[in-house]
């Protein structure tokens, strides 16, 4: 007698089915940094600890995250963590001060490329994948578990300048300038972020998604050449190690890098409130999945706005399958939680979706 596989009830929820290009009943919705310094339950526990010792607590992690999805009501819990820690192990000394991460040890030159390690093992970062475990545990059947890690971009930006930058002239000076000390950096990059996207996989996640949060800073030509096989070396090895969970490809910044993000890799693009959404699903193509794009700001505007802004998006974008709505970026430490919830609302309660 042959054995009967019971899918687990996350596997046909919306945000898993969106997620494949599938029709859905209604608009899944998550938000990015929907666990964060706007929630009172977040800020109680970051009065005790960093923010690097939180995101190495997989229990005060999984903690933060489940409260935040029992309190908005979202399709989706994606683990609590940071871009940056993957940069560690890997050689770099991060510190999280008050104006942001901090790397003290930023490579500039050939020797400190050369002292960059590419984590073929990628245990240092176990904290990570029992994050995934105890949220995946925690957390209603029927919701997916959101992994994720940053692009290689953003992490060399990240570790060439030190910390944040407004216009990563460092990093882009290395790209022009030593273009094949550039390519060796992100190649690096480029294999430990998929090593531990499939680990977070293998852990509980059921959906990735890859933040290429400052790649907006490049030209369309820049991007091909000094990016795009980076990111898809990443997209490969992972749908090559694991085939059943879709990827997200978000990046911010620059609407005319969509069509190359697709290009690139991911089941489902990420789209930021800088271009329409209906717009942006053109340029990407509609055999993918598309994810946003509200701008963070509009959380802070009265309810009716919020209502009539996510409404106007979802007109849009809702009458091909595989849409999911978000942001355009995570949400803002000053925005009312009530508002967050008000959105969270109004998707669900959104209908006009059409079925192939």
């Amino acid at each position: 007698m042959e054995k009967t596989t019971v899918k687990p009830k996350w596997d046909a929820g919306v945000m898993m089915r969106a997620a494949r290009g599938l029709p859905t009943e209604r608009v899944p919705v998550w938000l990015m940094r929907q666990a964060g310094r706007y929630m009172a339950e977040y800020r109680a526990v970051r009065e005790k600890t960093t923010f690097l010792e939180l995101c190495k607590n997989p229990a005060l992690s999984a903690e933060v995250m489940l409260a935040a999805v029992d309190r908005l009501g979202v399709d989706a819990a994606i683990i609590f963590s940071d871009l940056l820690p993957i940069l560690q192990p890997m050689g770099f000394s991060l510190e999280f001060a008050g104006e942001g991460p901090v790397i003290h040890n930023p490579v500039r030159c050939a020797d400190d490329v050369a002292r960059v390690r590419e984590l073929t093992d990628v245990s240092p970062l176990d904290f990570v994948f029992e994050t995934v475990r105890k949220t995946r545990a925690g957390l209603d059947e029927s919701l997916p578990v959101i992994g994720f890690a940053g692009a290689p971009f953003t992490l060399a930006g990240y570790a060439v300048e030190g910390g944040g930058s407004r216009d990563f002239r460092l990093a882009k000076t290395m790209m022009y300038s030593q273009p094949q000390l550039w390519h060796t950096l992100l190649d690096k990059i480029a294999g430990t972020v998929a090593r531990y996207l499939i680990e977070q996989s293998h852990a509980g996640a059921q959906i990735l998604q890859l933040f290429d949060s400052w790649v907006g800073c490049l030209s369309c030509d820049d991007y091909r050449q000094y990016v795009l096989p980076h990111s898809r070396k990443v997209f490969d090895l992972v749908r090559d190690a694991c085939p059943d969970a879709p990827v997200i490809h978000f990046g911010t910044g620059n609407p005319m890098l969509l069509p190359l993000f697709r290009e690139a890799g991911g089941d489902v693009i990420g789209v930021d409130w800088r271009i329409p959404i209906d717009a942006a699903w053109d340029m990407i193509g509609c055999d993918r999945a598309v994810q946003g794009n509200l701008d963070p700001v509009v959380l802070l505007a009265d309810v009716d706005v919020i209502k009539r802004e996510a409404t106007a998006i979802l007109q849009k974008a809702a009458q091909r399958p595989g849409y999911i709505f978000n942001l355009g970026h995570g949400i803002l430490p000053q925005t009312p939680v009530e508002n967050v919830i008000a959105l969270v609302k109004t998707v669900k309660a959104f209908r006009s979706i059409a079925r192939r």
